[in-house]
This record gives C-alpha cells, sequence and structure tokens, in this order.
C-alpha cells in the first residue's frame, strides 16, 4: 500500500500514441540502500524528502515499488551516434516513473537510470554500474549551481547486487529528473519512417509543453524550431564558458527543451586545449571541447531535417519552400551562439559590454593559455581577484595558480581595457567572481570518490564532494584540495560510459 505522503503524479506523455513507448515495469533489486537524496530539489517538486528516505522512498528509487499514480514507460528514439545513423535506439536502461508538477508549476520527468532490461536494450542488461550514478550525480547537480540547464539528480541508491562490465562492480539506480526526456533522435524515428502523424503530434506536444509561445505563431513548428535552436545555443555557450566537454554529443543524447543530459564519459577541462577529449569512445576527438558549438549545430540540421514534412504549413507549400525554411532557421544559429557566449565573456573578463574590438583581446588570452597550459577554471578565478587590486582579498587563489611574465603585456593590455569601461573597480570585480568559479567537479576528485565507494562502500569523499560544489563561486583556504588541478599522478585521462 502507497504512503498518504508519496508524490502526486500527472502523466501526460502517456497519453501520446503508444508508438511512442512501451509501458515498462523497472526491474526489483536484492537490497536497495540510500546513498542520497537532493532534498531542496525533492521539495521544490512537491515530493516530502522524509518519504523520499524512507523505506518507501528507497523501494521506488530503486524500482522495488510503483507509488500510486505512476504510470512506468521506456520512451523509444533513433538518433545519429558519432555521425553514424542508429534507425532504433530508446530507453534501453532507462523507465520513466511518470511526471510531477513543480511547485513553481512546470512538468518534470522522474526517470530511474540503471533499472533494468527493456525492449530497447539492444541485449544489454539495463544495469548501471554504482561509479557512472555517482558521476552523474555529482555532474549534473554541479551545473546546475553553476547555472546551466540540465537534468538534476533527485537521488541514487545501491541495489545489492553485481553488475557485470569487464569486472564486477557494484550495482546502482540513479533518480534523474527533467524537463522531458523528447530528444532530436525521438523526431529522427518518426521522421525515418515517414510517420507524419506521429512528427505533428509530437510536435503539437512540444509546443503546449515547453514552447506555449509558438501555438499562436502562423507557424507553430518553425516557431518551435527557432526556440529550440536558440536554446541550444545557450547552452552550449554556458558549456563552453566553464570548460564543460560532453563526451557523447549524439543527437540522440539533446534534448529538445534545452537541458543537458547524459553525464557518461564527460568531464571538466583543466589546461586550456580546444583539442581535449575524455571520452574512452571518441576516437577521432569528433566532440573534442572546441568542436561544440559545430556538432550542436549539425545535430540541430539533423532535427530540421526530420521535420520538413511539417515544417511549411502555407497552402503552397512543398519540399524546397520547407528545406528554405529549415535552413534560414539554422543559419541563425552561429550569431545566436556568438551573442550568447560573449555575454558570458564579457563577465568573465569584467567588461559591461563586448564589442568587435575585445574579441582579439580574448582571443589572445586563450592562445596564451594553450601556450603555458594554464588552468581553464584557476586562471579566470585570479584574473577576478586582478580586477580591484585596490580590494583586501583574504581567501586568493593566487598559491595555487599565478600568471607568469609571459602573460604580462596582455594583462596590460587587459588592465588598459578596463580603465575605458564604465564599472567600478569593485563591480567589475562582483560581477568576474559570480561568471569565474573556483571550484569545478575536476576529474581527479570525481575518481577518487568513486573509487572509496566501489571499493569500500565509503560515500564520505562523495558526499564532500557535492557539498562543496554546492558553492562553487566561494573560495574557501580550508577546501584549497578542491579546486587544485590533478597533479600528474592523478590524472585521469579517459572516461567512460556505464552501459
Amino acid at each position: 500500500m502507497t504512503s498518504p505522503n508519496s508524490p502526486t503524479f500527472d502523466n501526460s506523455y502517456v497519453k501520446q500514441a503508444e508508438r511512442f513507448y512501451s509501458p515498462q515495469e523497472p526491474a526489483t533489486v536484492a537490497t536497495p540502500k540510500l546513498v542520497r537524496i537532493n532534498t531542496v530539489l525533492a521539495e521544490e517538486l512537491g515530493i516530502d524528502p522524509q518519504w523520499l528516505a524512507s523505506p518507501e522512498g528507497i523501494a521506488t528509487m530503486a524500482g522495488n515499488h510503483m507509488p500510486d499514480g505512476a504510470e512506468p514507460i521506456a520512451t523509444v528514439y533513433a538518433g545519429h551516434q558519432f555521425g553514424g545513423w542508429n534507425p532504433q535506439l530508446g530507453d534501453g536502461r532507462a523507465v520513466l516513473l511518470g511526471e510531477l508538477i513543480a511547485k513553481n508549476g512546470t512538468r518534470y520527468d522522474w526517470q530511474l537510470k540503471g533499472s533494468g532490461r527493456t525492449p530497447y536494450s539492444r541485449g544489454g542488461d539495463g544495469k548501471s554500474p554504482l561509479g557512472p550514478v555517482l558521476r552523474e550525480y555529482i555532474l549534473c547537480e554541479a551545473m546546475a549551481t553553476l547555472n546551466v540547464p540540465t537534468t538534476r539528480a533527485l537521488g541514487a541508491v545501491t541495489t545489492g547486487e553485481l553488475v557485470f562490465r569487464d569486472q564486477a562492480l557494484p550495482g546502482a539506480v540513479f533518480s534523474r529528473v527533467a524537463q522531458s526526456h523528447i530528444r532530436v533522435g525521438t523526431m529522427q524515428y518518426f521522421a525515418a519512417r515517414q510517420d507524419t502523424e506521429a512528427l505533428q503530434s509530437l510536435s503539437n506536444y512540444l509546443i503546449d509543453r515547453h514552447f506555449p509561445d509558438a501555438a499562436k505563431a502562423s507557424n507553430p513548428v518553425l516557431t518551435m524550431l527557432n526556440d529550440i535552436i536558440s536554446r541550444q545555443a545557450t547552452l552550449i555557450a554556458k558549456w563552453q564558458s566553464i570548460g564543460f566537454i560532453h563526451g557523447v554529443m549524439n543527437t540522440d543524447n539533446m534534448l529538445l527543451c534545452g537541458e543537458t543530459i547524459d553525464y557518461g564519459p564527460c568531464a571538466f577541462m583543466e589546461n586550456y586545449d580546444p583539442a581535449t577529449v575524455f571520452s574512452s569512445i571518441d576516437h577521432n576527438g569528433r566532440y573534442a571541447y572546441g568542436n561544440q558549438p559545430g556538432i550542436a549545430h549539425w545535430n540541430l540540421a539533423q532535427l530540421a531535417q526530420a521535420l520538413l514534412a511539417i515544417l511549411d504549413n502555407a497552402p503552397d507549400a512543398t519540399e524546397e519552400s520547407a528545406i528554405a525554411l529549415a535552413q534560414q532557421a539554422l543559419d541563425a544559429f552561429p550569431e545566436l551562439f556568438l551573442k550568447a557566449y560573449q555575454a558570458i565573456i564579457k563577465d568573465k573578463l569584467g567588461l559591461s559590454s563586448f564589442s568587435e574590438q575585445d574579441d582579439p583581446l580574448f582571443q589572445d588570452l586563450l592562445t596564451l593559455m594553450e601556450q603555458e597550459k594554464a588552468d581553464f577554471t584557476l586562471c579566470f578565478r585570479r584574473l577576478a581577484e586582478l580586477a580591484d587590486e585596490g580590494a583586501c582579498i583574504n581567501n586568493s587563489v593566487h598559491e595555487l595558480f599565478e600568471f607568469n611574465g609571459n602573460f604580462t603585456p596582455w594583462l596590460q593590455q587587459w588592465r588598459q581595457r578596463l580603465i575605458e569601461d564604465t564599472q567600478t573597480p569593485a563591480q567589475r570585480q562582483a560581477q568576474m567572481f559570480k561568471a569565474n568559479p573556483v571550484f569545478i567537479p575536476r576529474n581527479h576528485l570525481v575518481q577518487e570518490a568513486i573509487v572509496a565507494a566501489e571499493r569500500n562502500s565509503d560515500f564520505s569523499a562523495f558526499n564532500q564532494l557535492v557539498d562543496v560544489l554546492k558553492t562553487p563561486h566561494t573560495f574557501d583556504p580550508n577546501k584549497q584540495r578542491y579546486a587544485l588541478p590533478a597533479k600528474p599522478n592523478e590524472r585521469v585521462l579517459q572516461t567512460f560510459c556505464g552501459t
């Protein structure tokens, strides 16, 4: 029997035609135990945190209990993976329990990841080792505090079972929350089957759920496409500004609501290098840091192609006219990205505005950082400290990072540019501290937390890291180790998917 304190579901996606998903109960597990719950997020979603941490809540997160109102499904989609087309993918190790209405009125999916086989598992076991669950929890919550649109961590539980990859590993299930899990690949799935009715139905659903203003436009689908392109431009600009590298920017990992999803082989860059790759399966560097804006544009082109059959709603519409509309929408992406990126860069550099004349200054800084193998995060953070040299900074990162003599000419140019700016030094520094974090989920710290949990069931390093990352812009010298780049013997150069 379900507790009266259990969440209230309000499911809408299951009302779509059943070809959009398969009803799917999660697999039960042996002895679920709580790792952590996200109390603040639970409260925002209207979930009683005490219920979530109770035996019934833990059983729900493990897949052993279905609360009243839950309607578990596995959704279907297709996608381009590393540029290669796969006509059917789908939730191979995830089950969508249902939807919740947050206190602010926003609708969210609650999904269990690592919850067993589904019709889309393609031979896999549908389970997740503990390591990828902890990585996703750490990374997505860090991204949220860094103001990056992202899926969120509601909670994580261990299963008491082993998952077999190249070795036996403890199993876990991750509770993921997203504004929806509809992907570019979802549209591609139905477009490949020439199912125009499904494309229109899915577009109507997306407009109603995420783009309500598009419903008032003369061409709602085109307006929706423009809105998606704009959201993606802003999202990728935010990734680039903090040195985040996704690792698997396939079209099936691109949510149309504009949130970051799939924190498998991802990581934050330390030494600045546009060619940086962490993913063990990205053999040719397709998704390297410097390639991410271009790949986002390519993915959006696949979305536009999938929508061609319904993109032009004029009475005299033709394939050529639909292609012209799609191309016009796609051509806007580079400028949208550049404006979003420069709006962030002006804050990182301490400027009140960013003009074309400022771009060489910024590019010269990046060139220097690459030449000097400067830490991306600490370099910008130290720059923020120098923005108001009359201020007394008790907790400085100068012992962790300092500009060497090769930066001196550039720093002189930057200071001259600041003299021309309208902000006071105090205003400038406050802006820069807000734009330049000191704590990011460094790969060696994430790995340290995973190893301790996997080998010794010790979650203290995991919990401490999650807590430190809640305040990424405030430097505490007592937490100095969390701001330090990896030592040579600590470097983790490859990250892996959990499948």
